[in-house]
């Protein structure tokens, strides 16, 4: 028991230590380089590291959260984009770090995780919808301008079959 608990101490005092060096070299780097553009992708970095060496997915969550971000300024500022695709590509880059939670998660805590397929997926599809160009403009004016009425029926359709589905087990 005393050996666990000193093996987790100093598993967390070697997160703590790694965070810190980390957020060290990148401020000594910001004075050097315009790091502007790598502040959230270094913080991105920086969870994914604890979250590799403590084995634990919660730290993929702000990892892909933040690094989909970050990719998705990165995109943004270096690329010459339109509005609209811009957008896209943002939404898109954005998706990629939440489906990266759960791969993460797979690989280095052995846990599965499903949910940032949801969040993830639609911002995917709606992302995909911009960079079509007008027919996906279209669609996504259909789909929550004019036919906005139907999302409160279907959430709560789907919380009513949840609700059933609970009581029935």
């Amino acid at each position: 028991m005393a050996t666990e608990t000193t093996m987790t101490e100093t598993r967390n005092r070697s997160v703590v230590g790694m965070v810190l060096i980390t957020i060290g070299i990148m401020l000594l780097l910001g004075y050097v380089f315009d790091t502007g553009l790598l502040v959230l992708p270094m913080m991105a970095i920086i969870f994914a590291i604890a979250g590799i060496r403590k084995r634990e997915a919660g730290w993929f969550v702000p990892a892909g959260i933040i690094g989909g971000i970050g990719l998705g300024a990165a995109l943004i500022e270096t690329l010459p984009l339109a509005d609209p695709v811009a957008g896209g590509v943002f939404l898109l880059s954005f998706a990629a770090g939440w489906a990266s939670i759960p791969l993460l998660s797979a690989l280095f805590a052995n846990e599965k995780v499903w949910w940032p397929f949801i969040p993830g997926g639609v911002m995917a599809v709606i992302g995909s919808l911009i960079l079509i160009g007008e027919g996906g403009m279209t669609l996504l004016d259909l789909i929550f301008n004019r036919a906005g009425w139907v999302w409160p029926l279907v959430l709560i359709a789907i919380g009513v079959v949840l609700l059933l589905r609970r009581e029935a087990e």
